[in-house]
């Protein structure tokens, strides 16, 4: 290692991790960890930490978690501290320009897109929704609006066609880690070259909402697989099939027309439930009913037959 850095760490979720456990493997000294407080989850509503929160602690790290970042005293920590550098990673709070400007070098994001793609908060499920071939992490410098800072490095990666949400964030969250080594090696070598982002290629992936897990039947089967698989884990492909709502968590496509309306049912059999889209038909594989329990659709129908002509809606 040719140079370690003094570092702040600013994440919250799963994703934001491996990257710092990555930093403090590498030797930079990481001076503080910023995290979101802690929320209320589950039907107990017990207060619960942020993984950043609980990954920090283990390294024996500092760990602040305001629910202002734009405080006096925020700005003030961050000041006496005199970092190197902010390494942001998912971390729910928009940064002024005035605490951008603290750090001796700059602060550094790592986004979970091939940017200027997917600016926003849910990349990783837009790339799925508009069938892109591959995604990936980008690492950049930091500036007052969101996403829009000149890049550093990118690393790519195929998005195949059974992956779900999950799988992509789980691999990305590991590239993010190695990139960000890499970005930060290449700093101290002083071999970076920034790139600015072409504006006008920029798209967006605005933060999700529970309601936009709702399949619209009529899309067509490509589509409709691509959104359950983007909407998996959350917050979830969902449909409703006499009054009951049904999450759906997986599904297999077929191209052949059927004569039926969006979202009837058109056949079950031991690969499924069959219902009729707005250019073929998807089979329903896996789902989940009122048990709460994510089952095959084999075993739903078992318990509950679904017959021919039945219809679903969003």
């Amino acid at each position: 290692m040719i140079k370690p850095f003094k570092i702040v760490f600013m994440g919250t979720p799963d994703f934001s991790v491996p990257p710092l456990l990555a930093l403090a493997e590498k030797g930079h000294e990481i001076v503080l960890v910023i995290t979101q407080p802690d929320r209320p989850k589950g039907r107990g509503k017990k207060m619960v930490p942020p993984p950043v929160k609980v990954a920090a602690q283990n390294l024996g790290l500092r760990v602040l978690q305001p629910e202002n970042m734009h405080s006096a005293e925020i700005k003030e920590t961050l000041v006496n501290l005199k970092p190197d550098l902010f390494v942001v990673v998912a971390f729910g709070h928009k940064l002024s320009q005035e605490i951008l400007d603290i750090p001796a070098i700059t602060p550094i994001n790592i986004h979970a897109s091939l940017l200027p793609a997917h600016r926003g908060s849910a990349p990783i499920q837009a790339s799925i929704l508009n069938q892109d071939s591959q995604t990936g992490v980008t690492t950049m410098f930091m500036d007052k609006d969101l996403d829009t800072g000149a890049i550093l490095l990118k690393s790519e990666t195929t998005i195949h066609e059974s992956d779900t949400a999950e799988d992509l964030h789980d691999r990305l969250a590991v590239m993010g880690a190695d990139l960000i080594v890499k970005t930060l090696d290449l700093l101290a070598e002083n071999k970076l070259t920034p790139i600015l982002q072409d504006h006008t290629l920029a798209t967006f992936a605005p933060l999700l909402k529970k309601s936009d897990g709702r399949i619209d039947w009529a899309w067509s089967p490509d589509k409709i697989s691509a959104h359950v698989r983007a909407m998996t884990p959350w917050p979830g492909a969902f449909t409703h099939l006499n009054g009951q709502r049904l999450k759906i968590f997986k599904v297999t496509c077929h191209t052949t027309p059927s004569a039926a309306d969006p979202g009837t049912v058109i056949g079950c059999d031991d690969q499924g439930i069959r219902v009729a889209a707005g250019s073929g038909a998807v089979t329903i594989i896996e789902l989940q009913g009122a048990s709460g329990r994510r089952m095959t659709a084999l075993d739903f129908l078992r318990g509950r037959p679904v017959k021919p002509g039945a219809v679903f809606h969003g």
